[in-house]
């Protein structure tokens, strides 16, 4: 059966390159240029794979939310989106047909996408000016680990959160991607993971959620106990820790929240202090 693709694009920033590119790979692509002309197609659960590319007044309706199955449309999120210069990208794949999985498709859907989006969309002078929630939603597989944890570096990057030859911020992000699709989702490609990512000059927000029972953070044993020096759990824990500048886990212990501040900006700090 003919995969289907919904792209959904404000400015024609993605959508007439990735229709053009996924149409001659042979599938079926829908474009709209509003969330709520997509929402009116009344079948975004019919596409394998959705992508959104909009401005945040655009990303979500002022008059509440119609009822009908919109999980791979950005969320009505008024505390981000109710400001100014702000964007919304989102690539899910929450419907991506289980009954025909083919994990190494959806790793060339995505690297297909994020390419493009890096390419021709997030130049540096853009980026710099915007504050943009970033969403990946989709089934346990591990490989496309490397695609979505590089365009985060990269945008963290852009934006001057990181400098990309002294952080470890790829080392905190691909524990946190693992943990949530071996240890949270146990690879089962009928459960999600939800990766998030909130990135402007002064700092870049991670969550990464997983549908797994979850765990007690509070019972993985300290690496950093001479006891525990031969054990492999919780160094990955301990590493994210220590890399990021706040992390949170959720009670059930399934979502992970991480915040990296801006290296110039905690230059800034110390210069004051």
């Amino acid at each position: 059966m003919q995969r289907r693709i919904l792209i959904v694009d404000d400015h024609d920033d993605l959508s007439s390159a990735l229709e053009e590119v996924f149409s001659k790979s042979g599938y079926f692509v829908k474009t709209t240029e509003s969330r709520d002309e997509a929402v009116e197609l009344d079948e975004t659960n019919t596409f394998d794979v959705v992508i959104s590319d909009l401005d945040g007044d655009k990303a979500f309706p002022r008059n509440g939310l119609p009822e009908t199955d919109e999980s791979c449309l950005p969320e009505a999120d008024e505390s981000v989106f109710n400001r100014s210069h702000v964007k919304a990208f989102k690539v899910c794949a929450t419907n991506f047909r289980r009954d025909e999985f083919d994990e190494t498709e959806l790793k060339h859907i995505f690297e297909t996408v994020l390419n493009y989006k890096a390419q021709f969309v997030d130049k540096m002078q853009a980026v710099q000016q915007i504050r943009e929630k970033i969403e990946f939603v989709f089934p346990s597989a591990i490989s496309l680990m490397h695609s979505i944890l590089e365009y985060l570096m990269k945008r963290a990057e852009k934006v001057g959160v990181i400098n990309p030859d002294s952080s470890n911020l790829f080392i905190a992000l691909d524990e946190a991607f693992v943990n949530a699709v071996k240890h949270g989702n146990k690879f089962d490609a009928n459960k999600t993971v939800r990766v998030t990512a909130e990135v402007s000059t002064k700092e870049a927000r991670f969550t990464i959620e997983d549908e797994g029972e979850g765990f007690d953070v509070g019972s993985i044993p300290d690496p950093r106990n001479p006891e525990n020096l031969f054990k492999t759990s919780g160094r990955g824990v301990l590493f994210i820790y220590n890399i990021m500048d706040e992390v949170r886990y959720n009670e059930r212990g399934n979502r992970l929240e991480m915040i990296k501040k801006s290296d110039a900006r905690k230059e800034s700090s110390l210069q004051k202090s």
